[in-house]
């Protein structure tokens, strides 16, 4: 594994996961909302 290629991959995984991570928790919140009414 070069090291150039993790210096171009961090970010994009880093905003990969950020994404997933604000995706589901939208997701659980919109559940939960469902659940509740």
């Amino acid at each position: 594994m070069d090291i150039r290629v993790v210096i171009v991959l961090l970010p994009i995984a880093i905003a990969a996961s950020w994404a997933l991570l604000n995706i589901g928790r939208a997701a659980i919140g919109q559940f939960q909302q469902f659940l509740d009414n």
